[in-house]
């Protein structure tokens, strides 16, 4: 892990330059972008292994940069930023970051944040595959598949709901409070019950376009739960 790549997508030299040394302090190689296009263009070429990704950049905002790197793949991204409103964080979220900081931030913070951000993302290595009917979910490989009549569908999740569809799916048929999917699938991150909504929303919707909508329930006042598509 500590010798992970960091792309630091930051507007403000002082702030990137904190940043990088402290991570560079703690064993990562660090590679910087003051503007969302460039930004881009060293996650297409570098491929790092976590983002740290400010807001309020010239040209591509944040939110267009996540989504972009979300539309390539699951690189882990945090987003840094002064703006501290819930329905920003939401944004975030529901595009697909995996934490949230707020300006001003503690660096150590940030790297204690992006060393577990990575442990999340980069420690499902040598876990067996998990089948829940016609699902078919590989911590390895980091992939979910849906058996259709059509064939295989592979859902296009990000790291959050990887996780979420992971850890419910290792115990079908359970009720997971909100509270239980924030503990072990966003110990970092705003422990909010909209943040969970969110992802779970969006994972719903994912299970719903592959042919599964009937897969994952909310139980009222409660939380949600995971069971086989009916009749699969």
């Amino acid at each position: 892990m500590t010798d992970a790549l960091i792309l630091i997508v930051e507007d403000e030299p002082e702030i990137a330059e904190i940043l990088e040394g402290y991570f560079v302090r703690e064993g990562f190689r660090v590679i910087c972008a003051r503007d969302g296009t460039t930004g881009l263009a060293h996650h297409q070429t570098l491929r790092p292994d976590l983002v740290v990704l400010d807001i309020k950049l010239p040209g591509k905002d944040g939110f267009e940069v996540l989504a972009a790197i979300r539309r390539r793949g699951e690189t882990p991204v945090i987003m840094a930023t002064a703006l501290a409103e819930d329905l920003d964080k939401l944004q975030a979220l529901r595009i697909g970051a995996d934490d949230y900081v707020v300006k001003p931030f503690n660096p150590h913070e940030v790297v204690a944040r992006a060393r577990a951000v990575l442990r999340r993302t980069m420690g499902q290595a040598g876990k067996s595959l998990v089948r829940v009917g016609s699902l078919t979910v590989d911590p390895e490989a980091r992939r979910a598949m849906l058996e259709c009549d059509g064939g295989a569908v592979s859902l296009d999740l990000t790291p959050t709901e990887f996780r979420i569809l992971s850890h419910m799916a290792r115990a079908p048929g359970r009720a997971f409070s909100r509270a239980d999917l924030v503990d072990a699938c966003l110990p970092e991150g705003a422990a909010l019950d909209r943040t969970v909504d969110s992802h779970v929303s969006n994972l719903r919707r994912k299970l719903a376009a592959a042919g599964a909508g009937d897969m994952l329930t909310g139980v009222r006042g409660f939380g949600y739960r995971l069971d086989a598509p009916h009749g699969r």
